[in-house]
């Protein structure tokens, strides 16, 4: 079984996203030089990447096949399957997360949200209904839901995490800005915003530096 880095990982939905606006575009064929120059990788890095994912070659002077590779990708990604998640935290990001579009087209249907404000439960926010947390573990074995998606506060956390793994949730997206423990055979993916800026942050700096050097 292959395994791929999460750098890698990362890479397979940019590579998509920019499939899909030359599909819409017109486009039949495109060559790992174009994707290479487009996307900022190395050639050798994305043929090696498309070559993990699709076991059709490119033809010559032509490149691969737009929608053979879009395919390959989804399937990949599990974009052409429907995985049912629940979103745990209700508040401006859950909200904007119930309400994002393009879970759709990756395969992902958050099928309720759950927060403990009284004023929230029981009613509908973007189709969804909002239940109490008492009902975590009812709504995640009738639905027979895979991923929890974890909008909360930190200091509530590991608790929630706790709930959704003894409920039978397999997969955690978690939102929340601190690290959680999850028992064995449960996967965790944290999303770190402030480690992305961070990134950001340098990057900007060093471009800045390299435009204006530094006289001493």
């Amino acid at each position: 079984m292959k395994t791929y880095s999460n750098h890698q990982l990362q890479r397979y939905p940019i590579y998509l996203n920019y499939l899909r606006e030359l599909f819409d575009s017109g486009s039949e064929y495109v060559s790992s030089p174009q994707i290479a120059e487009k996307l900022g990788y190395s050639e050798e890095q994305v043929r090696k990447d498309l070559a993990n994912v699709s076991h059709e070659s490119g033809r010559p002077k032509k490149g691969r096949s737009v929608r053979q590779l879009i395919r390959d990708l989804e399937i990949f990604l599990g974009y052409r399957g429907s995985s049912p998640a629940v979103l745990i935290g209700c508040g401006r990001l859950g909200r904007a997360l119930l309400n994002y579009p393009a879970f759709e087209s990756m395969g992902l249907e958050i099928k309720a949200g759950f927060d403990v404000d009284p004023e929230l439960v029981g009613k509908t926010i973007e189709g969804k209904r909002i239940y109490p947390m008492s009902e975590l573990g009812r709504v995640i074995r009738e639905k027979k839901v895979m991923i929890a998606i974890v909008a909360v506060p930190v200091d509530y956390a590991q608790e929630v995490v706790n709930l959704i793994a003894s409920a039978g949730a397999k997969a955690i997206w978690n939102f929340a800005p601190t690290l959680i423990d999850v028992p064995e055979g449960v996967v965790v993916e944290n999303v770190d915003l402030a480690s992305s800026l961070a990134v950001l942050n340098h990057r900007l700096n060093r471009m800045l530096e390299s435009s204006h050097p530094r006289i001493d």
